[in-house]
Order: structure tokens, then C-alpha cells, then sequence
């Protein structure tokens, strides 16, 4: 772990300036709206080590794939999240010198991301090798309100001299990524020009032809007063600045507001891309600083409404439980059809991609209770728009009859991951999909989505199955062979349970749904039976395979087998690692965690969540208290679903540790990882972990089942759930529940398995002694 962030309820504050943390910091203190977002790189020119990072949702690279040998089947590329035109930069010079954090003594440094407004914010004092000091204040976000638009405060006060203070903002297409596989620049130019106190650049992917524009305008006062000056405008390939020099004495402070607006062709027609961006800039301009600030926080104090959980008497877990939620929020709002959540949204470059099966295992769950349902629906008619894709991507594999696989890593329904034991083997994610049409069915009892698209997923990703089993003439039993499961510590493994497990589960849930959808809709099944091809004939075989599918445990254990060689292993637990080892896939080889116990994330426990009404407690029990002392926790999405059924288990305390895990994973860097960027599918597990962790929270036939506890770290907690259009507050103290509506009609509840009736802003106060410390 990595603790140098001052601990609050509702900022994030890094008090002095090291350098080594810079990456690190970058990633923390990310900002976006959902449509765009970048990394906390300083405004002012730096030399020192960091990662330039601005993003836009749904703009990326094919980057050629790069193997040592090429395997039928391969994805030709893989998608880069783009780094692109770099809008923030605002050059500073100090009697001619320039300011640079790397270059001269900083005191005073302070570093803030105001979560409850959106905001970030930076101030320190600077001593230049002239030994001219100066005092820096800087605000910047990107408008919640206003998607395209992102706004810079920043003032410098004179503290020892007289002279000029020289300020350049400038815009900048010249960019890259550090993680081309062939280091190839992806953009190419396009035009630019300076107009009064301003400036337009645009550029151009070199494939795919995606267009984006940015333009900037800036105004500039001393000590409040506006100045009235005349920029020195330069413009060259891919950049554009304005430079304004100012007389300054001892004391004066000057202030610079830098407007800023980037478009893309996703959006706006390319002809008009330029002008549309320029006509916007000279708009928000005369908006001004004051307004798009509140719009931008009247926004963000309407998001944590429907959002927030507020917990009492424990400011570490509340902090992180707060960032956890605002980088969510930052990453995806459900307003644009065609963006999905990348793992690390705008806040670095790894893993590339936008839509993994993250989204539908942890961040769904999410969404379905803290937005409007039609951002989950959203979410579940993006990969139904892939569907095709997803077919063709089967059949590349050697799939056939209209069997889907849907990508592990995608940003248009093709697959673009270029490990191989991943995107060959780690099939499992299938499932999550299907799985998140079940989840989003039993919340909100829009039984309605199957007929109009979820039948036609469910009955491709059943014949993707069908067909990934195969009959053993030895066992008698179907098998499925050469997998990877959740755990990417073992792979090409055979009959890997969890994978296995939700295969038979899908094809179960694909009949079942078939039989609803021909009972109450049969004009609608006639339609997906055509379109589908679809035949009785082949739930015959799905059947087969259910009624003999090998399904490996362990009698003497009790236990489920995470795959059929695990316990040929050498069994230790984590606990017995050397905390320098820590985490073992930064200090072993892959060879070694190969062949280790140690588990990377939950497996066998990632179905067990899943599916916990298909098995006694007693089993659950069993197979947790095995493999959790034997996972390493190594994968972001590991901690909170152990926490989940730690508290359905009954283990508060090692749920409270597994929670902080997942909580404050990057605020402190966990798994020393966090400079490359932030792991935002994650954290949609951190609001798991308390909700239907530590509160139990389950919906069943569309109605919100609750079994809460209350951690001994805790003097109480409150969340918000929107139900159906009901946001209720549900609110744990040490002996009562107390649920409110707070908006909408009402609602129905269960609580300890009684029921009750929620009405609109009056209290249902239910004793719960079980609560007690």
C-alpha cells in the first residue's frame, strides 16, 4: 500500500509534491463527464515523468497486433483508447523563465478533487532558479452539463518581483500513446488557425477517420480588473497558442479563464466540425467562468441525490466509497448509445477497449439501482446491437448455426484482445451477458426486453455452448475443455467449474425464457424463430448436455473443483507469502503462478454469488472458507464479490477488510498499479460490497429483498436504491432500519423476510437487534 492522501469525506487532498507520485496522482485526481475525460497532467509545462492522457468515449486506434506468432483466429488488432488533443496546456514564463514543477523548489503544494462538486483544484508556491517567487491557484473540470466543454481558472500572484508574466494557453494535437504496439503516432493533421484570443485545432486518425476538434478562448485579468490585450498568436502543424504578456508588480495576481471545447465526427458532421467548434468556444465564453461552474456542480449535487452512501464513524471507508462513485459517474452517464465502460475509463491507457465483462458482472448492478432503468436497458441493447458481430466472432473460432461469442475486449463488437489464453479461452464471459438480461429481468420486471431483444442473445450464446461442450467417451459425461476461468492464474484448464456451471445455467435460463416468450408473446416468438432459425430440435441436445455434464468436486472436501487439476497442486494459503513477494505477478514468473494454488480473483466464489439460491449455506460455507485463504486478491475485481458473500456468511470483520480493499484499491494503491490509471469496472463493486454485502440486498420477481448488519466499524450507514422510480433511502443504525421514500409512489420491501410497505416521505422503522454491536 501506498497512504499519502489526506483522508475526508468528500475530497481527495494531496498535500506536498513528489514527484515520484506524479503518474500515480495523474490517475487519482481524473476528471470527465462520461463523453470525455483526461488525467490531472498540470496545465503549465512539465519536464518531469508523466503521462499525458486526454480521452474521448468512442474515438480509438486499431493498432496492428503484435505476437511472436501469428494463431488462426487472432484478432488483427487491438483497439487503443486514444490519447488525444491535449486542450488543457497553458505555458507560463517568469521574466522570460518558465514554469516547470521539475525544475525549480515547490512549497506549499496542495492537491484537491472536490468530489461533492466536481471540481480540481491545485495551489502551490514557486521559487524559479532566478529566485522570482510566485503563487499558483488552479481550478479545472470538465462540464457535467455540457458535454463537450471543459473550463481552467488559474491565477499566478507576484510574491518577491516586478516584471512581466507571460501566459501562453495553447491547444495541441501532436500527441501519442505510450502503449503503441510499433510506436506509430495514430494521428495526422488537419487544420488550424488562431482567431481573436483564441484558437482551433483539428485532427485526424490515420485509420478509421475519426475527426476531432478542439478549440480554446481565453480571457485574461490583473487583480479582478479585465485587461484588454493583444495576443501574439502562433500556429503551426497540429497546435495553436495565444500569448499574453503582463506588467505585474510585487503582490498583482493574474488571472486567466481558458474555455475549451472538443468535438468529434461521432457527433458532428466533419464539414462543419471546425466551425461548429468554434461557434461553441465563442458561446461558453460569453457564458462565463461563474455560470458553467454552477451548472457543472448543480449537476453534480443532483447526481449524489440518487446516488450517495454516507457512512458514520469511519472516514477511510467513506472516502472510499465516495471516489468509488464519483470516477462511475465521471466514466459513464448512459446518455450515448454507443459508449460502454472501459476498465480504465479516462484515466490511462492499459487494457484498451471500452467494453470488457466487467460491465455487465459488477457495473450493471450498479446502474440498475442508482439510475433510471433505461441506462441499465442501455447498457443490455449495446451488446445486443453486437450480436452480429459477436456471431461472427464465433464463427472465426470454428462455431457454426448461428452460435455467439461475444468479445472480451471490444469497441464495436469485434474482438480486439490479443492474448491468447484470453481470447480464445476465457469464455466464461458469455455468461456474464446472459447473466446481466436474468439480473436486469428479476429488478425491474421488464419481462418485455426478452421478446423485443434478449431472447435473441440468449438463444446464440446457448448454441455457443452447446458446442463448446464436448461428449467423453471415458467420463460418459459432456466436458468442456481448454478454458480460462475468472481466476487468469490457470490457464488452458479443462472442465473449470465456474465456466462450466454458467453454460448449464444459460442454456436453462435460454428454455425457460423461450417457454415465456411462446406462451405470452406468440406472435413475437414466431418473428425470433424465423430471424434465429430457431428449432425445437436443439433444446433437445441442450438437455442432454444438462442431464450428463460433468461438474467436478470433491467429496472429501465438500467442495466444488476450481478445475480438474487443482488439487494436484501444492495447497497453501496466502498468508504464507512473503509480503515481498507481494503481488506475486510482479515478482514470479508465469510459469510459477501457473503451477501455484494461488488464485487471482474469485472463481469458484464468482458463482457461488451468482447463483447463492442454488446452494445451501453450508455449501457455500465450505467452498469459500477453501479457496479465499488461497486467493491473492491480485485482480480489482476480486475483493468485494468475497466481501459480498463474507456477509452473507456471516464474517463481518474479514468482509469490513475486503471491503477497505476494494474501497480504497487505488487511494491506496493496493497493487502498486494505480500510475497506469484508475480501475473503474471495479468499482462499481465497492458499492456492491456495501449494498448487497453488508446490507443484503436482493431482488426477487421485481420486488427489493433486504437482510442488513451493520459492520463494528461503523456507527451507521445510508444508501439510495431507485426502484422501479422509487428512490428510497435506506438507512442502518445498530438496532433499527429506518426506509424512506423519497421519491415516487412508494414500494414494496422485504426485510428479514417480512413485508413491507414503503409510502412516499414517511419512515418504516423496523427493529433489527441483530444490528447490535
Amino acid at each position: 500500500m501506498d497512504k499519502y492522501l489526506e483522508t475526508d469525506e468528500w475530497k481527495i487532498i494531496e498535500e506536498g509534491f513528489d514527484p515520484q507520485r506524479q503518474r500515480s496522482s495523474e490517475s487519482i485526481f481524473s476528471i470527465g463527464n462520461g463523453h470525455m475525460g483526461q488525467r490531472a497532467n498540470f496545465e503549465e509545462h512539465y519536464s518531469g515523468d508523466s503521462l499525458q492522457g486526454s480521452y474521448i468515449g468512442g474515438i480509438y486506434y486499431p493498432d496492428p497486433t503484435k505476437v511472436g506468432w501469428w494463431k488462426n483466429g487472432y484478432p488483427d488488432y487491438f483497439a487503443k483508447v486514444l490519447n488525444s488533443v491535449n486542450w488543457i496546456g497553458i505555458d507560463v514564463y517568469v521574466n522570460g523563465e518558465q514554469l516547470d514543477l521539475a525544475e525549480c523548489s515547490v512549497t506549499d503544494f496542495t492537491r484537491t478533487l472536490d468530489m461533492k462538486q466536481g471540481l480540481l483544484q491545485r495551489s502551490f508556491v514557486a521559487e524559479l532558479q532566478s529566485g522570482n517567487k510566485i503563487a499558483v491557484e488552479a481550478c479545472r473540470f470538465v462540464s457535467m452539463e455540457r458535454t463537450e466543454v471543459g473550463v481552467i481558472e488559474y491565477k499566478i500572484k507576484a510574491l518577491n518581483f516586478s516584471g512581466t508574466v507571460k501566459l501562453a494557453p495553447y491547444i495541441n494535437g501532436e500527441v501519442y500513446n505510450e502503449d503503441a504496439n510499433y510506436d506509430e503516432i495514430f494521428w495526422d493533421e488537419g487544420t488550424q488557425d488562431s482567431f481573436d484570443d483564441g484558437g482551433v485545432v483539428t485532427t485526424k486518425t490515420k485509420k478509421l477517420a475519426f475527426h476531432v476538434a478542439a478549440a480554446m478562448k481565453n480571457t485574461v485579468q490583473k487583480n479582478g480588473k479585465s485587461l484588454d490585450l493583444e495576443a501574439t498568436a502562433s500556429v503551426s502543424s497540429m497546435y495553436v497558442d495565444q500569448a499574453y504578456e503582463i506588467s505585474v508588480e510585487e503582490n498583482d495576481e493574474v488571472q486567466l479563464q481558458k474555455y475549451a471545447v472538443v468535438s468529434s465526427s461521432l457527433n458532428h458532421a466533419r464539414k462543419r466540425l471546425h466551425s461548429h467548434t468554434k461557434q461553441s468556444v465563442d458561446d461558453i465564453a460569453k457564458v462565463g467562468f461563474k455560470q458553467l461552474k454552477k451548472e457543472h456542480t448543480d449537476r453534480w449535487l443532483n447526481i449524489w441525490k440518487g446516488s450517495d452512501v454516507h457512512i458514520e464513524g469511519d472516514d477511510e471507508a467513506q472516502q472510499g466509497i465516495r471516489f468509488n462513485i464519483f470516477q462511475l459517474y465521471q466514466t459513464y452517464t448512459g446518455e450515448d448509445e454507443r459508449l460502454n465502460i472501459g476498465p480504465k475509463g479516462f484515466t490511462g491507457e492499459k487494457y484498451g477497449g471500452c467494453t470488457y465483462w466487467d460491465t455487465e458482472a459488477y457495473c450493471l448492478p450498479f446502474y440498475l439501482n442508482t439510475a433510471p432503468d433505461k441506462v441499465a436497458r442501455q447498457l443490455l441493447w449495446y451488446r445486443y446491437r453486437h450480436l452480429p458481430k459477436a456471431i461472427e466472432n464465433a464463427q472465426k473460432l470454428g462455431f457454426t448455426d448461428g452460435a455467439a461469442l461475444y468479445p472480451m475486449v471490444t469497441m464495436n463488437g469485434e474482438e480486439c484482445h490479443n492474448e491468447w489464453e484470453i481470447t480464445f479461452e476465457e469464455v466464461h464471459r458469455n455468461g456474464a451477458i446472459a447473466y446481466a438480461i436474468y439480473n436486469y429481468i428479476r429488478h425491474t420486471g421488464d419481462e418485455s426486453y426478452l421478446e423485443e431483444a434478449g431472447l435473441e442473445v440468449l438463444i446464440a450464446i446457448s448454441r455457443f455452448w452447446s458446442q463448446r461442450f464436448n461428449f467423453s467417451e471415458k467420463r460418459q459425461k459432456y466436458v468442456m475443455l481448454g478454458v480460462t476461468g475468472p481466476n487468469e492464474y490457470e490457464n488452458n484448464i479443462n472442465n473449470n467449474w465456474y465456466t462450466s456451471y454458467i453454460a448449464c445455467w444459460c442454456m436453462r435460463y435460454t428454455m425457460e425464457a423461450i417457454e415465456k416468450v411462446r406462451d405470452e408473446s406468440p406472435e413475437q416468438f414466431e418473428e425470433i424463430r424465423q430471424k434465429t432459425s430457431y428449432d425445437d430440435a436443439e433444446t433437445e441436445h441442450w438437455n442432454d448436455i444438462l442431464d450428463r455434464v460433468y461438474l467436478g468436486e470433491d467429496e472429501d472436501l465438500g467442495i466444488f473443483l476450481q478445475q480438474d487439476n487443482y488439487l494436484d497442486k501444492v495447497q497453501r494459503t496466502a498468508s504464507e507469502l512473503d509480503k515481498s513477494e507481494r503481488p506475486i505477478n510482479q515478482h514470479w514468473s508465469w510459469d510459477r503462478i501457473l503451477r501455484s494454488c494461488f488464485i487471482k480473483q474469485g472463481d469458484v466464489v464468482q458463482g457461488l454469488y451468482f447463483f447463492e439460491d442454488h446452494f445451501d449455506e453450508d455449501t457455500i460455507r465450505r467452498n469459500f472458507d477453501f479457496y479465499e485463504p488461497r486467493t491473492v486478491h491480485e485482480s480489482s475485481l476480486s475483493p468485494c464479490i468475497h466481501a459480498i458473500v463474507a456477509s452473507k456468511l456471516g464474517y463481518s470483520d474479514k468482509a469490513y477488510q475486503l471491503y477497505l480493499r476494494t474501497a480504497r484499491l487505488d487511494l491506496d494503491d493496493y497493487n502498486k498499479e494505480v500510475h497506469q490509471g484508475l480501475h473503474i469496472t471495479s468499482m462499481a463493486g465497492t458499492w456492491m460490497s456495501i449494498v448487497e454485502g453488508f446490507a443484503g440486498k436482493r431482488a426477487k420477481e421485481g420486488k427489493l429483498h433486504f437482510s442488513p448488519s451493520l459492520p463494528d466499524e461503523w456507527q451507521a450507514y445510508s444508501f439510495k436504491i431507485l426502484h422501479k422510480g422509487n428512490r428510497l433511502n435506506v438507512r442502518l443504525e445498530p438496532e433499527q432500519v429506518i426506509i424512506t421514500c423519497e421519491k415516487g409512489s412508494g414500494s414494496t420491501c422485504y426485510v428479514y423476510g417480512e413485508k413491507y410497505e414503503i409510502s412516499q416521505d414517511k419512515e418504516v422503522i423496523i427493529s433489527a437487534p441483530v444490528l447490535s454491536k
